[in-house]
């Protein structure tokens, strides 16, 4: 079985899918690799270090499709949906591509891969089961992007984080609310709190109260239903528990000097829950770091957020970053590729591809197979779209 990697043609992606260090654990395993040359190069790995862990590196990257069984990426086409469609024509029936995919809402892209007859594999659709908690690149990616959201906030603020005792008095702690209490809001609390901030946070889900206040943070409890979904994951709520909660979290917002937003719903459309007034409410020279953004979507859960940009209003700072782990490749790089050589290494049986539906994991993270799209959730989408198209 021969694993093949390219270097990432989404504008701006450092990360790398595989990194040399995990390339022993794959050759254990009865897996070859071939890498693009220069495919880790922005992450900091040189080919040689590939070619010393006995991976072979070729020059051509429709080279590396030829040869490769199984492809990975970090973005495949439905997350990198302009360059990507350039790999398309090197796809092949029968061939196997892992990567983060955006399965439910790239419902074109999904379609196009299975008419390659490609067998793909959506990471983000891993079940949040303990099996599959090393292979969970959600995960390890929110992790770095909670992190980095307090200090691109830390770093704009107009005022330090910390307490701070001097001899021309006492400076106050900056105070950090955080909104969503996953993996990225429970990172960005503890990394606020190292840093020395007063951190209040809220989340829908009530069971994560608990994790919140062992943090050190101030959970803010907002009497409406609460609302956790399938996998730990929130779950939508109608328009009317989305308002009720804007407004008993006006008060919090207004107060705060850094506002923290990481609050999604699986293939859903972000819930709004910063508005303009509120923002118009926040202290001058205060930050709002929305890790709801998408790239090429309006909004994010502030109102006034601008994928990828960093726009100012009356004195707040809104950023929008939609891919804070391609910031830190030399870190997310090796987190990303233990997970997907964790995933390799389960899909395979005795080197070769296992396509065991009694499997959650392969079962869930399966979305083309055959030439169809075979994802139950991703299929019933599809014929959503397609009836639509054809009402229309």
């Amino acid at each position: 079985m021969i694993v093949g990697v390219v270097k990432e043609s989404y504008p701006g992606e450092r990360r790398v899918a595989l990194t040399p260090n995990v390339l022993p654990s794959l050759a254990k395993a009865g897996v070859e690799t071939v890498v693009e040359a220069g495919a880790g190069a922005a992450a900091g790995y040189r080919d040689a270090e590939y070619v010393e862990k006995g991976s072979r590196v070729v020059a051509e990257r429709a080279e590396v499709f030829r040869v490769a069984d199984v492809v990975a990426q970090v973005r495949g086409l439905g997350a990198n949906p302009e360059r990507g469609r350039e790999d398309l024509g090197l796809l092949r029936r029968g061939q196997v591509l892992i990567a983060t995919f955006e399965p439910l809402t790239a419902l074109d892209q999904v379609k196009a891969v299975a008419d390659r007859g490609v067998t793909l594999f959506a990471l983000e659709l891993l079940p949040r089961i303990t099996r599959a908690q090393g292979m969970d690149v959600l995960s390890s990616m929110a992790n770095i992007a909670g992190y980095k959201a307090v200090l691109l906030a830390a770093s704009q603020a107009p005022r330090l984080f910390p307490m701070m005792m001097t001899a021309a008095g006492t400076i106050p702690p900056a105070r950090v609310f955080v909104i969503g209490a996953g993996v990225a809001g429970l990172q960005a609390i503890a990394t606020a709190k190292r840093l020395g901030a007063l951190v209040q946070a809220y989340d829908i889900r009530a069971a994560v109260r608990e994790q919140i206040e062992s943090l050190g943070a101030k959970f803010v409890h907002i009497p409406i239903e609460h609302a956790e979904g399938a996998g730990g994951y929130a779950r939508a709520m109608d328009q009317e528990s989305y308002r009720r909660q804007r407004e008993l979290m006006a008060t919090v917002v207004s107060q705060s000097d850094v506002v923290i937003t990481t609050a999604a719903v699986p293939g859903a459309k972000p819930p709004l829950l910063v508005t303009a007034d509120m923002v118009r409410s926040m202290p001058w020279g205060s930050v709002i770091v929305d890790l709801a953004a998408r790239s090429g979507q309006p909004g994010g859960n502030c109102e006034l957020t601008r994928a990828d940009e960093t726009i100012e209003s009356e004195g707040v700072f809104i950023h929008g970053p939609t891919n804070l782990p391609s910031s830190v490749p030399r870190t997310s790089s090796p987190l990303f590729a233990k997970n997907l050589a964790a995933f390799v290494c389960h899909v395979l049986e005795n080197g070769r591809l296992n396509l065991d539906r009694d499997d959650e994991i392969l079962r869930q993270t399966l979305t083309c197979a055959n030439g169809e799209v075979v994802h139950p959730l991703v299929k019933e989408r599809l014929g959503d779209l397609v009836s639509r198209e054809g009402n229309s």
